[in-house]
């Protein structure tokens, strides 16, 4: 990428507006901005963090993608078609 790689992502947005429907598209605009972390990136930049404040969120953003990351594994497991015995624990 290069030096300001990061704002690539916000070249060439265009929300078109039909029948002059401002709600419509300020939906549109704000869902593009929450999907990119636009409202997170806010949020955390409006007060000054203190580092043990900063530690603490990071780690429990760690342990929750990694919780997250192993309950999702456990739904597919459990989700799986044609499984031997698809009722796993009964008789």
């Amino acid at each position: 990428m290069g030096i300001g790689h990061k704002h690539v992502q916000f070249v060439g947005k265009t929300v078109l507006v039909r029948n002059n429907n401002i709600e419509e598209g300020m939906r549109v605009v704000n869902r593009i901005m929450g999907r990119e972390g636009l409202f997170e990136q806010y949020r955390l930049t409006r007060y000054y963090e203190k580092p043990f404040q900063t530690r603490r969120r990071i780690n429990f953003e760690k342990a929750k993608a990694i919780y997250n990351e192993d309950m999702n594994r456990k739904i597919q497991f459990v989700m799986r078609k044609n499984r031997l015995n698809p009722w796993i624990g009964c008789a």
